[in-house]
C-alpha cells in the first residue's frame, strides 16, 4: 500500500480498490493512510540521519515548488545531492521555511540553485544554474536579437565542453582565458543594452526605479554573480546546473496530477519523508520494494550508517 500510494502515487481510493478487487482484501482508505503514518514514524532516525548528511555535504542542490494543501498554496522544499535526498513541506518558500528545515544555516558547502535571492543570505559558497541562464540567453536571442547572448550561451557551453574533457576542472591559465572572454561579452552587452537611466515622456509622472527590460537584468545579473555562475569550472563538485534538483522535485508536479491535493499538512509531511527516503534508497541502487520491506521490519539499510554523504 506504501508503495502504490507513496511511489507510484496512486490516489488512497485506487489503492483501496485495487487490493478489494485483485486480491481480494477489502481495505479502506484509512487503513492506507494508517500504513503511511506507520512508515512515518518508523523513518524518524532515518530523517535525522539524512540531514546531518546533507548538511556536510561539499556541494547541495536545492529547489521547491508549490503544492496544493487542502485548497491552499504551500511549499515542497528539497535540499539534494548525488546520494541523499530530504523533503520538506512549509507553508512559506522563503527563508522562514529554510530556516524552520534546519539544514542551511548550518551548511557551508556550495549551494547550487536558481538565484531565488531567499538562498543567498546563508553563509556558504554558491553556484547558479547555469540551464536556467541558458534559457534565459535564449529567450533574449528570440525575442530581441542581442549578439551578446548568443555570444554568451555560446561561451558557457563551450567552457562546459572544456571543463568536462579537463576531469571536471580546468587549470588556472585556461580558467582565466575564460573569465577574460565572459567579461568582454558583459562589456559587449552593455552597450548593446544599456540600462536606462531616464524615463520616457510618458513614464515622466512614474515614480520608483526604472523599469529595466529583462535582458538588462539578465546581464546585470551575470555581470555581478560572475563567480557564482562560472564556478563549476574550477570546482570539481560544483555540477553545470542545478539539474539534480529540478530531476528529484519533479515527481510532486506528477503527485498533484494524479492525486490532486494534499488533505492536510499532516499528509504532505508523511509524503516528503518516504519519498526522501524511496528516492536516497534509490540512488544506493536499493529497490523501493526492498527498500520498504525493510522498513516495516525494523530494519534500515547499511548504506544508512555506512556511506559518507
Amino acid at each position: 500500500m506504501v508503495y502504490l500510494s507513496q511511489f507510484q502515487l496512486l490516489p488512497y481510493n485506487r489503492v483501496s480498490d485495487y487490493f478489494a478487487e485483485e486480491v481480494n482484501l477489502p481495505l479502506s482508505m484509512g487503513s492506507v493512510y494508517n500504513f503511511n503514518v506507520e512508515a512515518y514514524k518508523a523513518l524518524e532516525e532515518f530523517t535525522a540521519i539524512a540531514k546531518q548528511k546533507v548538511i556536510k555535504s561539499k556541494v547541495l542542490n536545492v529547489d521547491e515548488t508549490g503544492i496544493n494543501v487542502n485548497g491552499k498554496n504551500a511549499w515542497l522544499h528539497l535540499v539534494a545531492n548525488e546520494k541523499w535526498t530530504y523533503f520538506y513541506p512549509h507553508s512559506k518558500r522563503g527563508s522562514m521555511a529554510m530556516n524552520d528545515m534546519e539544514i542551511l544555516p548550518y551548511f557551508k558547502g556550495t549551494l547550487c540553485h536558481d538565484h531565488w535571492k531567499p538562498y543567498f543570505i546563508y553563509q556558504c559558497s554558491h553556484a547558479l544554474c547555469n540551464a536556467h541562464h541558458l534559457r534565459e540567453l535564449q529567450r533574449v536571442i528570440e525575442q530581441d536579437q542581442h549578439q551578446w547572448a548568443d555570444k554568451m550561451q555560446k561561451l558557457l557551453l563551450e567552457i562546459n565542453v572544456a571543463t568536462k574533457a579537463a576531469g571536471g576542472q580546468l587549470a588556472e591559465l585556461v580558467a582565466e582565458k575564460y573569465y577574460r572572454q565572459y567579461r568582454e561579452i558583459i562589456k559587449a552587452g552593455e552597450k548593446e543594452c544599456p540600462s536606462p537611466k531616464i524615463r520616457l515622456i510618458a513614464d515622466i509622472k512614474k515614480r520608483g526605479k526604472i523599469k529595466k527590460s529583462f535582458a538588462c537584468n539578465l546581464l546585470e545579473r551575470l555581470k555581478a554573480f560572475e563567480k557564482d555562475t562560472l564556478r563549476f569550472m574550477q570546482e570539481v563538485d560544483v555540477p553545470f546546473t542545478n539539474n539534480l534538483a529540478e530531476n528529484n522535485i519533479r515527481m510532486t508536479k506528477v503527485q498533484q496530477k494524479i492525486s490532486g491535493c494534499f488533505r492536510s499538512m499532516a499528509g504532505a509531511y508523511i509524503f516528503a519523508r518516504i519519498r526522501s527516503y524511496i528516492s536516497t534508497c534509490r540512488k544506493h541502487d536499493l529497490a523501493v520494494t526492498t527498500a520498504l520491506q525493510m522498513l516495516f521490519q525494523g530494519k534500515m539499510p547499511d548504506f544508512v550508517y555506512t556511506d559518507s554523504g
